[in-house]
C-alpha cells in the first residue's frame, strides 16, 4: 500500500505540475478560453459517463446549480485566466502565482460570514508570502530581474487565485453529489459551459483558423485531457482516501517546483535568482500557514 501510495502521489506531482506547460503549448495555435472548454467538456464527459456506468446517482437540479457555480468560478475565473495569462506570462511563473492560493484561501476565509479568522502566525505567513509575490512580479528596479513580466497577465492571475479561492470555500457548504469524481465531472461539464461563452464573447474565435492548429498544440490538449485532468483527478481521489491528508497537501508545494524546473528545460523559460528567492518564499510561507492551522477535535 506504501507503495501505492508514492506512486500516486508522484503521479500527481509530475501531472499537476505539468499541467502549466502543457497550456503553454495548447495555447500556441488554440485560442485560451476555448481550449479550456474543450479541455473540461470531454474530460467531464469521461468523469460522469465513467461514474454513471458504475451506479453513482446524476445530480440533482440543486446539485446541478452548485456544481454551475463552482465549475465557473474554479476553471473559468481559475484554469480559464491561468490560461489566458500563460499567453503572455512564462508558465513557471504562472504556477508559482497560482501556488499561494492558500494564502487567498486565508484571506477569503476570514472575509466570509461567519468565517474563521486567522491567528497571529497565519498573518505573518500571509505577509511573507505577499512579499514573496512581490518579489517575483515587482518592478524590476527591486526585484534586481532583467526580465519585466505583463501586468495584465500578472492581474489575470491573481485574480484566478481569488476566483479559486472564493469557489473552494463556496464548495465546502454547496450541495453536491456525493461521488467526488461525479462531482468533478460535474463542475466540468458546466465550467466548461462558461468558458465556451466567455471565449465567444471575447471574440479569441474572431481570427482564429482551426486549420493553423499545430501538432503541438493537439498533443498538448490531449495531455491536458486525459493526463492532466483524468489521470491527475483520479490520483488525488484515490489519495485522498488512502493516504494522511497532509501527505496529500503536499502536492500544493511540490507542483510549482515541477512547473518551474519543467518550463525552464523544455521551453527555455529563464531561472533568475529572484524566481528562486520568490519560489522559496512562497511555498515556505504557505507550508507555514498550514501547519499553524488549528488542529480539528478528535
Amino acid at each position: 500500500m506504501k507503495t501505492k501510495v508514492w506512486i500516486a502521489l508522484l503521479a500527481l506531482y509530475i501531472v499537476w505540475g505539468s499541467t502549466y506547460l502543457g497550456i503553454k503549448v495548447a495555447i500556441e495555435t488554440i485560442p485560451p478560453f476555448f481550449h479550456a472548454g474543450i479541455r473540461f467538456l470531454i474530460s467531464g464527459i469521461i468523469l460522469v459517463v465513467w461514474q454513471r456506468a458504475a451506479g453513482q446517482q446524476m445530480p440533482t437540479r440543486k446539485q446541478w446549480v452548485s456544481t454551475a457555480i463552482i465549475g465557473t468560478l474554479l476553471l473559468l475565473g481559475g484554469n480559464g485566466l491561468v490560461a489566458w495569462a500563460e499567453q503572455f506570462i512564462p508558465s513557471g511563473v504562472a504556477a508559482l502565482i497560482i501556488g499561494s492560493v492558500p494564502m487567498f484561501l486565508v484571506v477569503a476565509e476570514a472575509l466570509r460570514p461567519n468565517g474563521i479568522k486567522p491567528n497571529w502566525q497565519a498573518i505573518v505567513g500571509l505577509l511573507i508570502g505577499f512579499a514573496g509575490i512581490f518579489i517575483l512580479v515587482g518592478p524590476a528596479e527591486i526585484s534586481g530581474s532583467t526580465a519585466k513580466l505583463n501586468s495584465f497577465g500578472v492581474a489575470a492571475l491573481l485574480f484566478a487565485c481569488l476566483f479559486w479561492s472564493i469557489g473552494s470555500i463556496y464548495s465546502k457548504s454547496a450541495d453536491l453529489p456525493r461521488s467526488s469524481l461525479m462531482s468533478t465531472g460535474a463542475q466540468m461539464l458546466m465550467g466548461s459551459i462558461s468558458l465556451f461563452i466567455i471565449s465567444l464573447i471575447t471574440g479569441e474565435l474572431n481570427h482564429w483558423d482551426p486549420t493553423s492548429v499545430s501538432t503541438r498544440s493537439i498533443y498538448g490538449l490531449l495531455y491536458l485531457i486525459f493526463v492532466g485532468s483524468l489521470i491527475g483527478f483520479a490520483s488525488f481521489g484515490w489519495l485522498l482516501q488512502n493516504a494522511p491528508i497532509s501527505l496529500v497537501a503536499t502536492y500544493a508545494y511540490v507542483n510549482p517546483i515541477v512547473a518551474v524546473l519543467l518550463g525552464n528545460w523544455l521551453a527555455a523559460e529563464p531561472l533568475e535568482p529572484r524566481i528562486w528567492l520568490a519560489t522559496a518564499i512562497i511555498i515556505g510561507s504557505v507550508i507555514f500557514i498550514n501547519m499553524t492551522k488549528p488542529k480539528a477535535a478528535h
